[in-house]
């Protein structure tokens, strides 16, 4: 594993990423573990195999409300999580892995990484009244604690509709509550990265009359 200490959205940032998965998508491919891979993974599988035949990032992707929302919320939410915690948070950059990689939304300390999500009134009504991270997010905080080798994560959910007091929800998740889910993503990225592979193989001999 090598740390790049990029910004992230910038083109030297999307550069590193080109070709690999990426903890936010782990799920796709986790996914129906033990069975065959669905769509979302297949879908994803041709995306970074046609990534690493031509080398720029595929045109597969797309700017939602709910990620312009985090962009733009997101430093807040960073800011109070640091006033609350008496932390600094510094630049995530880039967790590079070979195939695949992790851009954690904040570094914290020597052992902790930050992934925070800027979300709807209903969604962080739901996270406040679970107690708990959102388990739509389950494998991307895997893949933040597999990646980066840190020993915890917390993900933050962050609302500016909710009184000051509960705008701000934490969750701590540790490697040894994800001993189960790090041994299964281990497990299932190693045959989805096979499947990228195997892809990647059909197009260059269509393409060009070669494998690699």
């Amino acid at each position: 594993m090598i740390w790049f200490g990029v910004e992230q959205n910038t083109d030297l940032w999307f550069g590193l990423r080109i070709g690999k998965a990426t903890a936010s998508n782990f799920g796709k491919f986790m996914a129906n573990f033990g069975k065959a891979f669905g769509d979302p993974a297949k879908r994803y599988a041709l995306q970074l195999a046609l990534e690493r035949v031509t080398g720029r990032k595929a045109e597969f992707s797309f700017q939602s409300d709910d990620m312009e929302r985090g962009h733009v919320q997101e430093p807040v939410a960073r800011m109070l999580y640091e006033e609350s915690r008496f932390v600094e948070v510094t630049n995530g950059g880039f967790f590079d892995c070979g195939q695949y990689g992790d851009s954690p939304d904040g570094l914290v300390g020597k052992d902790g990484v930050l992934e925070i999500k800027s979300v709807t009134a209903g969604v962080h009504w739901d996270t406040l009244k679970r107690g708990s991270f959102d388990p739509a997010y389950r494998w991307q905080l895997a893949g933040h604690l597999d990646c980066s080798g840190r020993d915890w994560v917390d993900f933050v959910s962050y609302c500016s509709d909710f009184p000051d007091e509960s705008q701000l929800l934490v969750y701590r998740t540790t490697r040894d509550d994800f001993k189960e889910e790090l041994a299964q993503l281990a497990e299932r990225r190693a045959e989805f990265l096979a499947l990228v592979q195997t892809i990647k193989n059909n197009i260059d001999e269509v393409a060009y009359g070669t494998r690699s």
